[in-house]
């Protein structure tokens, strides 16, 4: 039965596909299309708007190109000031840890109620100054960041308006 199986197969592989039906073949009939002279006047239409075009395509990729640099350059601008910003927080956060650690090493020393005033008070009065001051520096420097990463946006845009102008 395995011999008759196999030879069916071998049979089936080799046996050619026998369309159902054909398709007529014909051939289109060819037509002649009459040769047209485009006037002079709808060819220098065509190449103005051509020129046009390109004149276009020049111009928005200028201006793309000029726009790519100007975000580029602000981002690197902003990544800048962010850092410099967070570093001062960092900074400010480590001058604060370290007073409240010092205040508290301090405060362990105390022998009496009123050296307890005398150095919570002059504490006090010291990280106040300290926290003013580093408000101070927080917002100049937030305020540059905000300036630096503005004016190329701001240079930018002006130069664009000119121009189209």
């Amino acid at each position: 039965m395995t011999e008759t199986a196999a030879g069916t197969a071998k049979s089936k592989a080799a046996a050619p596909i026998i369309p159902l039906f054909e398709l007529p073949k014909f051939d289109l009939p060819k037509f002649d299309l009459p040769k047209l002279e485009v006037p002079a006047a709808f060819r220098e239409i065509a190449e103005k708007g051509v020129a046009q075009a390109k004149d276009a395509y020049e111009k928005v990729k200028a201006a793309t190109e000029e726009a790519t640099d100007l975000i580029e350059d602000t981002y690197t601008t902003a990544v800048k000031g962010t850092v410099d910003y967070n570093l001062k927080v960092i900074e400010a956060a480590r001058a604060n840890a370290n007073a409240a650690f010092d205040f508290a090493s301090e405060l362990i020393g105390v022998k009496s109620l009123s050296e307890v005033v005398e150095l919570t008070t002059a504490h006090a009065r010291k990280q106040f100054e300290a926290v003013t001051e580093q408000t101070k520096e927080l917002t100049a420097a937030a305020q540059k960041l905000a300036t630096d990463t503005a004016e190329p946006i701001k240079s930018g845009v002006t130069k664009a308006f000119k121009k189209v102008a």
